[in-house]
């Protein structure tokens, strides 16, 4: 996951304390996220997966698939 959630903030051209701002934590909390030493929390996760338009299972290398799984209205 960690090479993911930097290859997503890169890929826009955020930085660290950019997408901390988001998750609502600090810069070096989120520098952990991105190397491992700590892991994320469910939450954050989700905020991610949403910030990006992903899905969870992406971020956390289950698929390989990048784009969010379709909502099923029924």
């Amino acid at each position: 996951m960690k090479l993911r959630i930097r290859d997503l903030r890169e890929d826009r051209d955020l930085t660290q304390t950019e997408v901390a701002k988001i998750l609502g934590c600090t810069q070096q909390t989120y520098s952990r996220y991105e190397t491992g030493e700590i892991t994320i929390d469910i939450y954050n996760l989700i905020k991610l997966a949403n910030f990006y338009n992903t899905s969870c299972d992406y971020l956390l290398g289950i698929t390989n698939i990048s784009k969010p799984y379709k909502k099923n209205n029924k």
